[in-house]
């Protein structure tokens, strides 16, 4: 497996991101809270009369304001929407991603990196035609794509906004950053919008799923959408620059102590898409000091753990993968939720 390495922390949905390196054949050498929205105003989608987008199915009426288990009603909080230079080398490249952060989160893992973002429902209230002009906004800007952070409780809404997008001529491709906790009818909404998914594929093992992030079905449900974005995107696709316009990334955070679970999630994705996919196996895990209930992972991943990772994945064959380098577990690598670019 070659690796190519990055200095630079990557954003993800609900969790730590950081410096990698592409790796085309593993060489050993990878604020303030949302204030409530005016009624007469809200965006309505059919979709959220009874809400049941996400694997949790909560069933609420987001359209009369009600918020569901993402934390959100049908009103779009934007945090920030800015370049941003920290995710994999295809992504940011040297002009940077359009990263578009949303509030809420259908997930409320413990040890997330963007906790105020995903648990405290930071941001500003933008509508349809708001979040258009961020998006040329960002282009003009020299973005490489626009890059949506944990829009997946936004999705009917956004999809709106990225096909309309698309009609006024925006050019550049839509990345899809989300959690791996969708079902594939919610993913497959994104048909012939999404060119990128930057996915998280966060567990094998049910129970830990429980423990960190509330959701036992993580593991089945990362299989289901994760198939679905294969489904639209089967090949990656790169331009002259090395830059990504096509295909699936898929991105595992190691966690203290969960070796072995980084391990099946290697095994599936690759055993099941080969080097149809790229893995990015990322080290940045940053214990915060919440995680004090959680002795067992409060604590960095070690250069050990990381390396058996790293050796097990190249032992393995994988082919297409991204690792990190250097001092990424860092508190410092988390943005400002300040509402720049909203």
């Amino acid at each position: 497996m070659k690796m190519h390495s990055t200095g630079a922390q990557m954003t993800s949905t609900n969790r730590p991101s950081g410096d990698h390196a592409t790796v085309k054949a593993v060489n050993r050498a990878m604020r303030g809270a949302p204030a409530e929205a005016d009624s007469t105003d809200r965006i309505y989608d059919p979709a959220l009369e009874s809400c049941r987008l996400c694997p949790r199915k909560c069933g609420v009426n987001r359209n009369a304001g009600q918020k569901g288990a993402c934390g959100v009603s049908s009103d779009i909080y934007v945090a920030r929407a800015a370049l941003h230079f920290w995710e994999e080398p295809c992504i940011s490249g040297k002009e940077g991603s359009g990263a578009v952060f949303f509030s809420g989160c259908t997930l409320k893992c413990v040890f997330c990196q963007n906790y105020e973002l995903s648990h405290q429902e930071v941001g500003k209230r933008v509508d349809l035609e708001r979040l258009m002009e961020i998006f040329f906004e960002l282009e003009g800007q020299g973005a490489n794509n626009i890059n949506l952070v944990t829009p997946d409780h936004y999705i009917p809404l956004i999809a709106k906004a990225m096909e309309r997008s698309r009609v006024r001529g925006l050019k550049i491709p839509f990345v899809i950053n989300c959690s791996g906790y969708e079902t594939r009818e919610l993913i497959h909404r994104l048909d012939g919008l999404a060119d990128i998914y930057l996915d998280d594929f966060k567990y094998m093992d049910p129970l830990k799923a429980k423990k960190y992030s509330g959701a036992e079905d993580y593991p089945e449900r990362a299989k289901e959408s994760l198939a679905e974005m294969v489904r639209q995107c089967p090949e990656p696709i790169f331009d002259e620059r090395g830059m990504m316009q096509k295909g699936v990334i898929i991105r595992h955070l190691l966690m203290p102590s969960m070796v072995h679970n980084a391990e099946h999630v290697v095994d599936y994705v690759y055993d099941t898409y080969g080097d149809q996919v790229y893995l990015s196996l990322m080290h940045q895990f940053t214990p915060f000091p919440r995680l004090a209930k959680w002795p067992e992972i409060n604590r960095r991943v070690t250069k050990r753990e990381y390396e058996r990772l790293l050796n097990y994945a190249l032992d393995k064959g994988v082919t297409n993968a991204f690792i990190q380098e250097g001092d990424v577990a860092k508190e410092s690598f988390v943005p400002d939720w300040n509402g720049e670019g909203v």
